[in-house]
């Protein structure tokens, strides 16, 4: 069975993910390498890909219209930014010390 190494771009379906997959050849007129993606359709059965994880797919039947690979394996999962949060605080009693009355 064929299997491609990707990178996810959308995961915004259930069950399913974008992945982008770049692959190199040589052009022989430039004499130069030049770097081509296509992006396939996957079944996520679980929805554990985010954006930005490198997945091994494999090829499977036709699930749909469009999908015909399986997500195998995640190979390295993305860092994903969490802004940090601010700690809630028992400061209340200096906001009423300013004198004005609170609703």
């Amino acid at each position: 069975m064929k299997q491609v190494v990707g990178m996810v771009v959308s995961n915004k379906m259930q069950k399913s993910v974008v992945v982008a997959v770049d692959r190199l050849f040589h052009h022989k007129v430039y004499n130069r390498y030049i770097k081509r993606t296509s992006k396939f359709m996957a079944h996520d059965e679980n929805n554990q890909c985010n954006i930005g994880d490198r997945v091994r797919l494999d090829s499977s039947r036709p699930l749909s219209k469009r999908k015909h690979w399986v997500v195998a394996e995640i190979l390295k999962k993305a860092r994903i930014y969490t802004p940090p949060t601010a700690p809630v605080s028992a400061n209340v009693t200096s906001s009423s010390s300013t004198g004005t009355p609170t609703p």
